[in-house]
């Protein structure tokens, strides 16, 4: 409740101040609105054993929906707010458990499927020219029309995602309209700062020096694993994040590569100490001042005119529990995109790629001794990489912002375990923009 009055007098504020500004040549405001619904279906699979935090054996049907307003003001020439207010509802296959490559990056692991409203972002962005020379920018979801210098220094505050910034891909980024996995949204081995919804607390800053970015971000962590409440006490809990992004042609042909690293400073568990214990319950292990760091590479290229190519690498030490995102302490993800110009649809779309995720040493010896994570836990564990290969097309009846998606994963070893599966997910979604 008192987040939601700060950021209605944040509200207030913006409306009233931009009103004396000499905004004429740029957009004052804009309002924009998304909806997203999915439906998976998973035919019964083989299994040896399961446990509480398996992908279920059994059919399931299950079905998420999402809205989400976008509202942007312009403060003053360089200083923007957004706020976007989103309702989510549903529930993923099994609850979202079972899989470290999740089925639906719309879900998340919230025992009640009914829908819920929530303060999704809420953040000043505030830009400082470092130069003369400006590009046109479109009005878009948090995005208000009007010009960017091509060399600036940006800052973000406020609550937003951090995959917003970082980790960014032109054709595997959006479970709304691309890939539907998780780990084709963002890289799976990045454990990056977040509640269960995927947003937090954060100060980020972009350099932004002709064709390439440097950025930084600090941001809040949850309050335990995977939970909803956000821990904004940094001297106890903190996420450090940095990337380089860099923008390029090959052959006349955009193409954009990306590294990322990551610095996780939490109360988390420590596996080995669960697994020298002998009580495998990595959450008696707790402590503050356990860490995670890890890297990841991100390429996307634009091959012809129709067809691109995309590629993920991440790596996490996994000494110490997952905290925010899945349980994966390495990925390896590649796909291409393309778009359906030759069969003259050229408003249409069709993708395929794989994910290949792995663990740590310390993690697969948890699992295999019974271990739980907050995601993952069969009882035992016949360790092998886990592997999705993810096939879509999305048609679009028209230019206006409307997608009908169908989709379809293969999933080999869910949960790391060759005694499962394989796993047949068919997937619809349909999704519109206004």
């Amino acid at each position: 409740m008192r987040f939601s009055l700060y950021i209605l007098f944040a509200l207030l504020f913006t409306i009233s101040a931009y009103g004396g500004q000499d905004t004429s040549s740029a957009q004052k405001w804009n309002l924009h609105f998304q909806a997203t619904y999915i439906y998976q279906y998973k035919p019964p699979f083989k299994e040896q054993y399961h446990s509480v935090n398996s992908l279920t054996d059994t059919m399931e049907k299950v079905n998420s929906v999402t809205g989400t307003i976008y509202l942007g003001v312009r403060l003053f020439k360089n200083t923007e707010f957004y706020i976007n207010p989103e309702v989510s509802g549903g529930r993923g296959l099994s609850g979202a458990y079972g899989m470290a490559a999740s089925t639906n990056g719309e879900t998340f692991r919230i025992g009640d499927p009914s829908p819920a409203l929530y303060i999704a972002r809420a953040y000043i962005k505030q830009t400082f020219p470092l130069g003369s020379e400006y590009d046109k920018v479109d009005d878009g979801a948090n995005q208000l029309q009007g010009s960017d210098p091509k060399k600036y220094l940006r800052f973000y505050l406020g609550k937003m995602s951090l995959g917003d910034l970082f980790d960014n891909n032109q054709y595997s980024n959006s479970p709304r309209t691309q890939f539907v996995n998780w780990c084709l949204m963002d890289n799976g081995a990045w454990d990056y700062a977040a509640n269960l919804r995927g947003y937090t607390f954060t100060f980020a800053s972009v350099l932004q020096i002709n064709s390439v970015s440097y950025k930084l971000a600090l941001a809040t962590m949850p309050i335990v694993a995977n939970g909803i409440d956000l821990n904004t006490n940094l001297s106890q809990e903190y996420s450090l994040n940095a990337e380089l992004d860099k923008n390029y042609k090959y052959h006349n042909r955009d193409g954009h590569l990306r590294i990322l690293g990551y610095y996780n400073n939490a109360d988390m568990g420590n596996y080995a100490q669960a697994i020298s214990d002998g009580s495998y319950d990595v959450i008696s292990t707790r402590q503050y001042g356990r860490t995670k760091m890890g890297i990841g590479i991100n390429a996307d290229q634009q091959i012809t005119e129709t067809l691109r190519a995309f590629a993920r690498f991440g790596w996490s030490d996994g000494k110490n529990e997952t905290w925010c995102f899945t349980e994966a302490d390495e990925s390896l993800s590649a796909g291409i995109s393309l778009n359906g110009k030759n069969w003259k649809r050229t408003n249409d779309v069709a993708g395929l790629a794989i994910v290949v995720n792995g663990l740590s040493q310390s993690h697969k010896d948890y699992l295999q001794g019974g271990g739980l994570g907050f995601q993952l836990g069969d009882g035992t564990l016949n360790y092998a990489n886990e592997t999705v290969t993810e096939l879509y097309y999305s048609y679009k009846p028209t230019a206006n912002g409307i997608w009908f998606t169908a989709d379809y994963q293969f999933a080999l070893n869910p949960g790391y375990n060759k005694d499962r599966g394989p796993v047949n997910v068919f997937s619809f979604r349909a999704h519109v923009e206004l």
